[in-house]
């Protein structure tokens, strides 16, 4: 378990924020991440405490690893100090960062804590990226994907951070982001990096808005095909992407599809599904509208077939020869056949 060990040497009652932090430091932060330096700051009161993350967790009613990326944002901004020692035969986990405040200071001075290496060998690291941000990018990778990152996996988060410019935080939400849905195949994670560049994602929060809205699209489109009560089937996902991210359509158009295609065959199909939208692509359809305009010229188009059919038809039919009208049609003189009768 990460374990924060704390010490003080000031007045147990009183936690002390200097002005500076709320002058130049506070608006510009996420609330979260100042609520956990608060924290930091009060139990630094407790002489010789013990504070662990997944208690920093519960008492702000956020998630561990909201807690690691405000601590990764302090210590970026020169105000957080920590150490991560390997602990055994486990070196990837930190273990008991120790945080004590500057004995010189009058006031408790932001926590001060000693960084130990990462356990990817430097010179692979300095060989990509001197800058101490990507070293530490590359120790929260570990962290998320529970192992020490390959030659690979590091040309990987260099691409993501040089070439694509993606920030340290957002890389390491894209991390977090895969792993957390049972991804930690990085050829999986460079496919999500190179989606996100292409809608011109480039800050945690529009990737948070994005991940929701993909989220709410799968949910909509199983809730269409009567599907209720799980996620959706890798292969699924795959038929869900292809058709918001390769072919663009909106969620209204899809579930427009999935709505056809119970119609159609009573049962859900995502290949069925697939087949409609893959036609609207070629007919370059954008909105209902165009669905609309589409079914009336089919309906136009039918009506006109099913009467060149009847017309058809009707030329064909012609009486087919009997015993009773195999036989030469005969003309009557009506006047004549009067005459005889009368003189009968």
């Amino acid at each position: 378990m990460r374990k924060l060990t704390l010490t003080n040497h000031v007045q147990s009652d009183t936690t002390v924020l200097e002005n500076e932090f709320i002058d130049h430091y506070m608006a510009e932060a996420n609330g979260e991440y100042v609520k956990v330096y608060l924290i930091l700051l009060r139990h630094l009161n407790e002489p010789s405490g013990t504070l662990t993350i997944s208690k920093i967790a519960d008492l702000l009613d956020i998630t561990e690893k909201d807690v690691i990326r405000a601590l990764n944002y302090w210590k970026k901004k020169g105000l957080l100090d920590y150490d991560m020692p390997v602990d055994g035969e486990t070196p990837a986990i930190p273990a008991q960062p120790r945080m004590t405040e500057e004995p010189s200071a009058p006031e408790p001075a932001a926590p001060s804590i000693q960084p130990a290496p990462t356990t990817t060998d430097v010179s692979s690291i300095e060989q990509y990226r001197s800058r101490k941000e990507f070293k530490e990018l590359l120790f929260v990778a570990e962290q998320y994907l529970g192992k020490t990152l390959s030659h690979s996996d590091v040309e990987s988060i260099t691409y993501f951070y040089e070439t694509l410019h993606m920030s340290a935080d957002l890389i390491e939400y894209l991390i977090e982001y895969c792993v957390e849905n049972g991804h930690t195949s990085m050829h999986y994670i460079q496919k999500v990096a190179l989606s996100w560049c292409e809608r011109h994602i480039k800050t945690v929060s529009e990737a948070k808005a994005s991940s929701m809205a993909y989220n709410k699209n799968c949910y909509s489109i199983l809730g269409a095909f009567g599907i209720k009560g799980r996620a959706p089937a890798p292969s699924e996902m795959e038929y869900i992407k292809r058709w918001t991210s390769e072919y663009g359509f909106s969620l209204d158009l899809i579930l427009n599809a999935c709505a056809r295609t119970m119609n159609a065959i009573h049962q859900p199909s995502f290949d069925y599904t697939e087949s409609i939208l893959k036609k609207w692509l070629e007919q370059s359809v954008k909105n209902i509208q165009d669905i609309e305009t589409l079914d009336a010229g089919f309906i136009r188009e039918k009506e006109r077939r099913e009467k060149e059919l009847q017309r058809k038809s009707a030329a064909k039919i012609t009486p087919a020869p009997t015993k009773f009208n195999n036989f030469e049609n005969r003309s009557y003189d009506m006047s004549d056949l009067e005459r005889k009768l009368l003189q009968q």
